[in-house]
């Protein structure tokens, strides 16, 4: 099992994820003495007895003035057992773009529950998100449990709301915790407030729960970033025939000698060479970055994709697609955006919106509009073929954003349902 685990932290405002993540630092001797001295300061500057841990992570001047998170912090700690990269995402439902963005490459997302409020609807919302985003581990930590007396019979009734809202959604892998964040009640070490609790406490879960399966279990997918083609050849007759073509391995492994296929043209070919900075490779693996050269002079350019000759996915000019919609203007039929699909970016045009998700239902209702932070099921047509997959089957083939063409702003985070676009569909929210 790889060392390294990648975390999120998501919930409603002042459910206390701020708190959590800076008992988790503090706990863990992840922070430097100054940083403590300073959260202290300003922690008694405030007339509170105690320092304020969430200001280890709340770092910006509006951040601290408000007593909210507005961005995604990126945290880093170790402990002996493994080491991690922490995203703490916003709550407020303003910045949930925000959460979209630190849950994506999520590996765990631990969401919080206040327990003496039980499931809102940002609730829900950070469990779709989580749905949606295929996280593989989903930790809800039922906190301030302190204000509730460590009451058992509370924290099940939390307990039962959050597992009724995830089967909702189709999530399986979900473990609750019940935690005060405050007091650091089952964060680092289990609590003796709690003995009908009889799990791990939060870090223990963290240090032995499994990765998401490993890109290189999946077929090999190569997007173009750049074709090669070295300045020094016109001194050095060497270099005078080299043509690489750079980018990051999206998936998959690739060896000197496989058949590939170029796409989407079709062209078959065979890797002749890979290149790196530190020298050639026999073979390489997802996510090494890389310069491939292959047998046959092919024209290919930024956008293009190598893949695996024997599953190679159909280019397609239609998508059936999961949207987040992250900006202030609605989503109507018809709008004209650009997508970006790993390093190739296309016109598109949104044709039709099929369904907007409702958080009391947890099913899609009929909608004429996206508006912000909205999650709903549309149709894409693009200008020119993409090499996309089902997100189901592939979360970094399968994922898109959509790009306002004048001021290239992000305005929506997309997940693709289906690349073979017939007849409508009735909306599964469970990807």
């Amino acid at each position: 099992m790889s060392t390294l685990l990648r975390l999120a932290t998501a919930g409603s405002v002042d459910d206390g994820k701020s708190t959590l993540v800076g008992r988790l630092l503090h706990d863990t001797k992840s922070i430097m003495a100054d940083q403590l001295e300073a959260v202290e300061r300003v922690s008694a500057d405030r007339g509170l007895e105690a320092a304020d841990l969430a200001l280890l992570t709340d770092g910006l001047r509006a951040e601290r003035e408000q007593g909210i998170t507005i961005d995604v912090a990126y945290r880093y700690f170790a402990t002996p057992n493994r080491s991690f990269i922490l995203a703490d995402c916003p709550g407020h439902v303003q910045y949930t773009r925000n959460t979209v963005t630190g849950s994506s490459t999520a590996d765990v997302i631990v969401l919080l529950v206040d327990v003496r409020h039980g499931v809102l609807e940002q609730t829900r919302r950070h469990l779709a998100v989580a749905s949606l985003l295929r996280v593989p581990h989903v930790i809800v930590a039922i906190n301030k449990i302190d204000l509730v007396g460590f009451d058992a019979d509370t924290i099940r009734g939390v307990q039962k709301q959050v597992s009724e809202v995830a089967a909702g959604f189709g999530l399986t892998d979900v473990t609750t915790i019940p935690v005060s964040a405050l007091r650091g009640d089952n964060v680092v070490t289990r609590s003796e407030h709690t003995p009908f609790y009889a799990g791990p406490a939060l870090l223990e879960l963290l240090e032995q729960i499994p990765n998401a399966d490993s890109p290189t279990q999946e077929q090999f997918r190569f997007p173009v970033q750049y074709v090669l083609r070295p300045q020094a050849a016109a001194v050095d007759p060497a270099l005078q025939e080299y043509r690489g073509y750079a980018g990051q391995i999206a998936s998959g492994v690739v060896r000197v000698g496989d058949r590939v296929s170029v796409e989407p043209s079709g062209r078959p070919t065979t890797i002749a060479g890979i290149d790196t900075a530190d020298g050639p490779l026999e073979v390489a693996f997802a996510p090494q970055s890389v310069s491939l050269r292959l047998t046959d002079d092919i024209d290919l350019a930024r956008g293009d994709m190598i893949v695996a000759a024997d599953s190679a996915p159909e280019p397609t000019r239609e998508i059936d697609a999961f949207v987040c919609w992250l900006a202030e203007r609605p989503l109507k039929p018809g709008a004209r955006v650009l997508l970006k699909h790993t390093s190739h970016t296309v016109q598109a045009v949104v044709t039709e919106i099929g369904n907007r998700l409702d958080l009391d239902t947890l099913g899609g209702t009929p909608a004429t509009e996206l508006a912000l932070n909205d999650i709903g099921r549309v149709r894409i047509k693009v200008a020119s073929p993409i090499v996309a997959e089902a997100y189901a089957t592939s979360r970094r083939l399968g994922a898109f954003l959509l790009i306002d063409a004048q001021s290239a702003a992000t305005l929506a985070a997309g997940m693709v349902a289906s690349t073979t676009v017939e007849e409508p569909e009735p909306v599964n929210w469970v990807i």
